[in-house]
């Protein structure tokens, strides 16, 4: 397989939507705080600051259904709580970006208690050299798995906003 098909085969781009039963600061200061991620968010096995205690990097052991982990470091691009957006750009076993935007969201017929919708988006090619010779046929796996680990993200952020404010 050539170069440039094989990059295309290893390049991803996702998008997950999680509708949580909680206002729109609450889920941006969750998720503003990554070094609490492992708390609620099972796949996220560890993180670190790498940075000099600026908090605009730390680096990440990422593993979900699959038996290996991932080593990203990630530096803040943008963090606007104005606008709901957090950015930042992953090097590692994945180079690329990741975003979040949070923005509030108005329940059923207008009511119901406040609700928020958290939009992540990421782009991302796969540096680790095993899940590039595997580009081809690991591609639906992949996506997968990556989709189970948002999934229980969600599900795990959702829990501890429903545990009250001192939570988060």
């Amino acid at each position: 397989m050539d170069r440039t098909r094989r990059e295309r085969w290893t390049r991803y781009r996702f998008r997950s939507v999680w509708d949580l039963d909680a206002p729109a600061a609450r889920v941006y200061a969750a998720l503003e705080r990554p070094e609490e991620y492992p708390r609620w968010w099972p796949q996220i096995r560890g993180v670190g600051a790498t940075g000099p205690g600026d908090g605009r990097s730390g680096s990440a052991l990422i593993r979900s259904a699959l038996p290996f982990t991932l080593r990203v470091t990630a530096t803040e691009l943008l963090r606007d709580p104005a606008r709901g957006v957090l950015e930042v750009a992953l090097h590692g076993d994945l180079d690329g970006w990741a975003r979040w935007t949070v923005r509030p969201r108005v329940g059923p017929g207008g009511r119901g208690g406040p609700r928020t919708r958290a939009l992540y988006e990421q782009e991302v090619e796969v540096r680790r050299p095993l899940m590039r010779w595997l580009a081809l046929p690991g591609r639906p796996v992949f996506r997968l798995n990556h989709a189970l680990m948002m999934r229980a993200g969600r599900r795990g952020l959702a829990a501890r906003l429903g545990a009250g404010p001192q939570a988060v």
